[in-house]
């Protein structure tokens, strides 16, 4: 019952966000639009999603401690995305379950997607704030706020970092915090905190933490570079790429956080319009560029993760089956 009432809501929420980002825009235009893409650089940009997905593998093997194979990690992660397209989206925890048949503990597995989440989500806040800062009708104070936003945003990571380094710190703090605030005793923030830093431990490592980040920073470069060929593919003005490219990922990528959707269908293509408003870009252009990004997407993903289920041997009940068994550890923000 609960799981159909969740897939009703699911709908309802994706066929709100449709509705609010095809608002005052004919469905027929945005068709038209589509359909006159060079198909070319379509095909490219189904092949960048592919090398983003390798490059973020290649990211994941080093966070795992190089114990298993990069195609293996390849094509793990291919099911990942494959499976957060549902509505329930278990792919991370059929990511954790995967590694484990590959000799990795499940804590290492865990943790290693928390990193990635806390890398993801420092590079898009970063992206966000630089964007911002460089829209044409952003107000002095606006601009100085995404920037202060940006900064913040790379030195509380940092925090982190030193905290997980020297974990008698934040433990002290949150020490200090319940001797003087009753209320915050009854909160499970020691379980928290001792399963953030568990996560971040990794990231002590001074290689490990380089590998991270420099592996990161490749794989939003490929992302955005495939929002950029479906640019050029639409025919969108060379002065209008840059600025809509960093706008469109960023807010699309906040937009898969909702849990609540299919596929994020409605949300994406929202968020996307919204970046065109944000650029000046016309409504119908914008709206073409989140269908067809999204669209791309979504395709490339099921076709990578079919192929990842017969080259690992898996069938998709199977996962999900095995995925219904655990609580996900972390809910996806990505590509």
């Amino acid at each position: 019952m609960r799981r159909a009432a969740f897939l009703v809501a699911s709908i309802l929420v994706s066929a709100l966000f449709l509705w609010l980002a095809l608002r005052d825009v004919p469905l027929a235009e945005v068709g038209e639009s589509i359909r006159q893409a060079q198909i070319g650089w379509v095909i490219v940009s189904i092949a960048s999603v592919a090398l983003a997905v390798w490059v973020r593998a290649i990211r994941w093997r080093g966070l795992l401690g190089y114990k298993i194979p990069l195609p293996r990690a390849f094509w793990i992660l291919t099911i990942t995305f494959l499976l957060n397209q549902l509505p329930l989206r278990a792919g991370e925890v059929a990511r954790s379950l995967l590694a484990t048949r590959s000799g990795v503990p499940l804590v290492t597995a865990a943790t290693s997607i928390v990193v990635e989440r806390l890398l993801d989500t420092l590079m898009v806040v970063v992206m966000l704030a630089f964007a911002l800062s460089r829209l044409p009708t952003a107000l002095p104070a606006a601009t100085q706020t995404a920037t202060l936003f940006g900064v913040a945003a790379i030195l509380a990571f940092a925090l982190l970092i030193f905290f997980a380094r020297v974990p008698t710190v934040p433990h002290r703090i949150l020490d200090w915090l319940e001797t003087r605030l009753a209320f915050i005793r009854r909160l499970p923030l020691r379980a928290i905190l001792v399963n953030l830093l568990e996560g971040l431990r990794p990231l002590t490592d001074a290689r490990a933490l380089l590998h991270a980040v420099v592996w990161t920073v490749v794989s939003w470069v490929v992302s955005l570079g495939t929002f950029y060929v479906l640019e050029i593919a639409l025919g969108v003005p060379e002065g209008d790429r840059l600025l809509m490219m960093v706008m469109a990922v960023t807010l699309a990528s906040f937009s898969i956080a909702i849990p609540v959707s299919v596929a994020a269908i409605g949300p994406f293509e929202g968020a996307v319009r919204l970046a065109g408003e944000a650029v000046a870009m016309a409504p119908v252009l914008a709206t073409s560029l989140g269908f067809l990004f999204h669209g791309v997407t979504i395709i490339a993903y099921a076709i990578l993760g079919t192929l990842g289920l017969l080259t690992l041997g898996v069938s998709l009940s199977d996962v999900m089956s095995a995925s219904k068994a655990e609580a996900p550890p972390v809910q996806t923000r990505g590509q």
